[in-house]
């Protein structure tokens, strides 16, 4: 999916991301599993999460950005607006 697509709430993530934070949930930039193997497969601690806000949720929502690779320049990201039960990978 093109970047564009994405709702804005997950353009301002995907832009803090490439910027270094500052994030605004403790949990963004853990390590994402990938316990689903949606995902292309590779070493543990490669993916990264982080939120992608739900405007009127009282919690971190089901909307995600997972990257992989180095913090600030990932090889690729993914969006998910189900908690993991799909991705599209996003396309700058």
């Amino acid at each position: 999916m093109a970047l564009r697509e994405l709702p804005v709430q997950g353009q301002e993530t995907h832009r803090l991301i490439h910027q270094g934070g500052p994030f605004p949930f403790e949990k963004d930039g853990v390590v994402f599993g990938n316990r689903e193997r949606l995902l292309p497969l590779n070493p543990r601690g490669y993916y990264r999460e982080y939120t992608v806000k739900t405007p009127g949720a009282k919690n971190r929502g089901a909307r995600r950005i997972v990257c992989g690779g180095p913090a600030t320049t990932p090889d690729a990201c993914f969006y998910t607006a189900d908690h993991y039960a799909s991705f599209r990978k996003i396309v700058p």
